[in-house]
């Protein structure tokens, strides 16, 4: 695919922690038009790093200072070069070619283009109990601050840099960490749009963090950011 027309600069950034088994579903299929892929890795084991660099030789890596994925975030958007950031899973779960229905609203106008898991069907290979989980995390945020969304914690999104830096939607501990940029990025009234995007669920390796450990910490963030004062 070539580069579509007026598209400002872009950076894919990608956090990881021991996925070098998934990352061949990953970065081939990141479009060559990026200006940029930024991989933030978080400590891994395995040969992560070797892998990113074999098969995108042209990829930018930098070890992230501290742990979890929201530090992780926070130190890719401070070494992102493209005005437009999006964020992919490592895991093989989301699908890189269709990061141009994630960019196209933010040249329409949006600052905030938040992906759903749900709004153009279910998931695949999402347990039950992973699947009410999430419920319970949308229904909790829309009660809360007055939405309709239908996902909170797809790690599928695109943003202008300067818009996200203004916000700072970062959390030092981690994996509450899409619910708490919703949750700012809510209270700072920008305009944001849902975008449905496929999700294949992860496709080797083991969950960085138990279902209802990262479901507990989302709903209490949620809570917590409502009454913020």
């Amino acid at each position: 695919m070539d580069r579509p027309q007026n598209y400002p600069s872009v950076t894919v950034l990608i956090c990881t922690l021991n996925e070098e088994e998934n990352l061949p579903y990953v970065l081939p299929k990141i479009p060559r038009w990026v200006d940029e892929i930024l991989l933030v890795d978080g400590h891994s084991t395995d040969r992560t790093v070797e892998v990113a660099k074999k098969l995108r030789p042209e990829i930018k890596v930098v070890c992230q200072p501290g742990r979890g994925k929201g530090d992780a975030l926070r130190y890719g958007i401070q070494h992102a070069s493209g005005d437009i950031i999006v964020t992919l899973d490592a895991d093989g779960s989301t699908d890189p070619e269709e990061m141009p229905r994630f960019i196209e609203p933010l040249l329409k106008g949006y600052d905030f283009a938040k992906g759903s898991r749900f709004l153009q069907g279910f998931p695949q290979n999402k347990p039950w109990h992973r699947i009410l989980g999430n419920w319970i995390i949308i229904i909790t945020f829309d009660i809360l601050f007055f939405r309709r969304y239908t996902d909170l914690c797809s790690g599928y999104n695109a943003f202008w840099k300067t818009v996200i830096e203004q916000v700072n939607p970062w959390s030092p501990d981690g994996f509450e960490n899409e619910p708490l940029i919703n949750c700012r990025v809510r209270r700072a009234g920008l305009k944001v749009i849902e975008v449905g995007h496929s999700d294949r669920g992860r496709l080797g390796g083991d969950i960085k963090e138990r279902s209802w450990r990262q479901g507990f910490k989302a709903i209490k963030t949620i809570i917590r950011e409502r009454f913020r004062g």
